[in-house]
């Protein structure tokens, strides 16, 4: 009996302390648990009618991150991350390796890092609890500040802190995509596969696009909290025509935009591509701002209107 009271008290206390965090303590939480713990979880995504199963691993060798990607539907392609350095394997190229904090295609890159760029454009209100992947999660929205970004929501286990899903929601609430863990395993030491990829001599890290021809391209407007990460210049495959390429986020959407001479087929004005993915296409003269993003097609025009050269 005493035991059986004990173990009450205990869970009553680890309830009343997670009702004391706030929505920012879960999600700074979440994201250094994304850095810190050991862990294997087995993943889908959801996108309109298309499935992809993923398993993401992470440990720490060496006091430094490791970690694998790997898609199990299709040719082979996995990603392994040593520290700082991604590389991507696949079966009909040769292996490359990027600079890069994280792998991308897992998680939305503000979940595991700085939550000050998210605050800009977001608010962090706590939500509900659901048991997801047999653990329970608590569910912490993110809530658009304005309209040119869409909500998203993000569940969060509260065992281990680690993310258990993650949804992304269109203005009228509507399931744009979905990230949801099946299977969640911690591990008290690195898996032997990451242990083994920290041993391995992987390809020197690319150069960055050459910049010597590009022309500085400047936005006189962007949504609070959209920051510039990449910027390059190169020639398109295939026909070799020249493009400026600029990337855009805010940490949890990407907005990629293009500038090049137009072609001689026009391209629409709008195109709207299912999972919220939206594409405008504005004349400058004789260039063509393209500008590809899951956020509200008004807003990616907005964007490319206000893109001069400086």
């Amino acid at each position: 009996m005493r035991l059986i009271l004990l173990a009450m008290l205990v869970l009553s206390f680890s309830t009343y302390a997670e009702d004391d965090l706030s929505a920012k303590a879960w999600l700074n939480n979440m994201s250094q648990a994304m850095h810190d713990k050991q862990f294997k979880t087995s993943i889908i995504q959801l996108q309109a009618d298309h499935i992809r199963p993923l398993v993401y691993i992470h440990g720490i060798v060496d006091n430094k991150e490791v970690a694998l990607l790997e898609y199990l539907n299709g040719p082979p392609k996995n990603a392994v991350r040593v520290g700082n350095t991604v590389t991507f394997i696949e079966h009909d190229q040769q292996p490359y390796s990027v600079m890069a904090p994280r792998i991308q295609g897992v998680w939305p890159a503000a979940l595991s890092g700085d939550l000050s760029q998210l605050e800009k454009g977001y608010q962090f209100v706590i939500g509900g609890r659901a048991r997801i992947a047999g653990r329970p999660g608590q569910m912490i929205r993110l809530m658009a500040n304005d309209d040119n970004r869409y909500d998203a929501q993000v569940w969060i286990d509260m065992d281990t802190y680690l993310p258990l899903r993650f949804d992304s929601l269109n203005k009228d609430k509507q399931l744009l995509e979905q990230t949801m863990v099946i299977e969640l395993i911690e591990l008290t030491e690195p898996a032997s596969i990451l242990v083994e990829a920290a041993k391995q001599e992987w390809p020197a890290v690319m150069n960055q696009a050459e910049r010597t021809d590009g022309k500085n391209w400047q936005f006189t407007w962007l949504p609070q909290g959209f920051d510039v990460v990449v910027r390059d210049h190169h020639r398109l495959i295939g026909i070799h025509e020249p493009v400026e390429y600029v990337a855009l986020t805010d940490g949890l959407a990407n907005i990629s935009v293009y500038v090049g001479r137009s072609g001689e087929n026009p391209m629409p004005n709008e195109l709207l591509i299912r999972n919220g993915l939206s594409m405008v296409v504005v004349k400058v003269g004789a260039l063509e701002v393209v500008a590809i993003g899951k956020v509200p097609s008004e807003t990616l025009e907005k964007i490319a209107n206000n893109l001069v050269l400086k």
